[in-house]
């Protein structure tokens, strides 16, 4: 008669429950760390290369990417044989920005700001130490700036990403400033840590701030925050085109005041209400200058999650 197994677990009472680490599926795990492989600076990746970044054999991986490429996350091109992100990525983030509240409300005001100024107009996000812009309306000009939606651009040297990254503690920011590169990308891009806090601050106290030809050559954008019910910079609104159709005379004249205004309205129907809460920027104030470069900044602390700011002069 053979012995009852023995187990660990008293009698009587129902067996552990597993820790969530338990149901983790290291094969699936690995199927995203190969999605992840890809991105703005990476558009097709060889069997060989991809063996090497996940540290596994070419055979396992090769059934891997068989099962993403029979469900449509990964094609291979014939030619080359290399393997790059297939169209089904592209509808679940379709189908993400179409969940999301700062898209759907923006889109309509970001066609109506287009129509206005005839210049290309997109709304940006903060995701970790980059800018993304989530959705853009073309400039209907045969010469315009092509929006980058789904790209990851550096914060320092474009409009939305100052806009975006000002908002920060001074503690955040400190941490965001200290663990990025500021990579040169023209003569105008600011590559000096402490020049750059110096913007920002400026930044705060007018209410926009400007890219002028710092992350391409001959292209100008402006940019204003978004605002959320709490007071939080969600987002930013963004006009870009080329410098021969910006001047910084028209920046000031006409699309400051213009991408401020479509800041504001969408800031509005994401519920927020200057009235009761003090906006984290100043309004923009039309007998300002353009921007007030080499003026003594006032301080500025900055707390968003306190619901605003306040300056001193």
């Amino acid at each position: 008669m053979m012995n009852p197994v023995s187990t660990n677990e008293p009698r009587g009472f129902p067996p552990a429950k597993k820790a969530k680490n338990d149901y983790v599926i290291h094969k699936v795990i690995l199927a995203l760390n190969i999605l992840e492989q890809f991105h703005a600076d990476v558009d097709e990746i060889g069997l060989t290369e991809l063996s090497k970044r996940l540290a596994k054999k070419e055979e396992y991986v090769k059934s891997l990417l068989a099962t993403l490429k029979s469900h449509d996350y990964i094609e291979q091109n014939k030619v080359t044989k290399g393997y790059r992100l297939g169209f089904k990525n592209l509808q679940l983030a379709q189908t993400v920005l179409r969940q999301t509240d700062l898209y759907r409300i923006s889109n309509p005001v970001l066609a109506s700001v287009a129509r206005e100024c005839g210049e290309t107009t997109a709304v940006a996000v903060l995701k970790k130490s980059y800018v993304i812009e989530l959705d853009a309306v073309h400039s209907e000009h045969p010469v315009h700036v092509v929006p980058r939606v789904g790209v990851h651009l550096p914060v320092h040297c474009t409009a939305a990403g100052k806009v975006l990254i000002a908002s920060e503690t001074d503690e955040a920011l400190g941490c965001l400033i200290k663990g990025v590169v500021l990579e040169r990308y023209t003569r105008n891009t600011v590559t000096c840590a402490e020049d750059l806090m110096l913007e920002l601050r400026r930044i705060v106290e007018n209410g926009y701030a400007v890219d002028d030809e710092e992350l391409s050559q001959d292209v100008r954008s402006v940019a204003a925050p978004i605002q959320d019910y709490a007071g939080q910079v969600v987002g930013a609104i963004v006009i870009t085109g080329p410098s021969c159709r910006i001047s910084l005379n028209r920046l000031a004249v006409d699309l400051i005041p213009l991408v401020q205004r479509g800041a504001r309205e969408i800031s509005d129907k994401l519920g927020f209400r200057v009235a009761e809460l003090q906006p984290l920027y100043e309004p923009f104030l039309e007998d300002e200058p353009l921007a007030r470069r080499g003026a003594a900044p006032r301080t500025v602390a900055r707390n968003h999650k306190a619901g605003g700011t306040h300056s001193t002069a």
